[in-house]
């Protein structure tokens, strides 16, 4: 197991049955930071709020569907490089069709194998590592990520309007 987590993950998921299975085997697997929302306004807020690296999103979720949480993630410079898998009972293809359109990486239906999902991850983090561009620009402290539209000062994220982060990179 990694002594620091090197990937944060953002569960949104409103079966605690589901979370916890998800969470027992990310955690075996190692290498993962995990937080979690059980419902998609909070799932929305967080991914805002944590940039993670990867996010698990259920579709029937209580406030917001999983859908237009995709959706709002997607069309947002500051999220939408972050891989989306959908894990979700909606098992029909069009189900499967829609979901990858509104941006889905990838697509598991339930019940799902654990050893699976946590495969999926990987291979899709293994990918997103491969195409990144390393165009961030450190300074001491401060690390400006243009791809993530994302500052952090000694690895904290600062919230920054689009102005201030445009002056801030000139």
């Amino acid at each position: 197991m990694d002594a620091v987590p090197s990937k944060r993950i953002l569960i949104v998921e409103d079966e605690k049955d589901v979370v916890d299975l998800l969470t027992l085997n990310l955690r075996k697997a190692g290498g993962f930071a995990l937080s979690t929302a059980s419902d998609g306004t909070a799932g929305l807020t967080k991914a805002r709020a944590e940039s993670p690296d990867f996010i698990i999103l259920d579709l029937m979720l209580p406030k917001m569907p999983g859908l237009e949480v995709c959706k709002i993630l997607k069309s947002d410079p500051a999220t939408r490089h972050i891989p989306v898998l959908m894990l979700t009972a909606r098992a029909e293809e069009i189900d499967r069709i829609v979901g990858l359109e509104f941006g889905a990486d990838d697509y598991v239906t339930k019940p799902f194998s654990p050893r699976e999902v946590v495969l999926r991850i990987k291979a899709i983090l293994r990918r997103g590592n491969a195409e990144e561009t390393h165009d961030r620009l450190s300074a001491g402290p401060i690390t400006i990520d243009p791809a993530r539209h994302e500052v952090r000062v000694n690895g904290k994220r600062i919230d920054l309007t689009s102005l201030e982060f445009k002056l801030l990179r000139t």
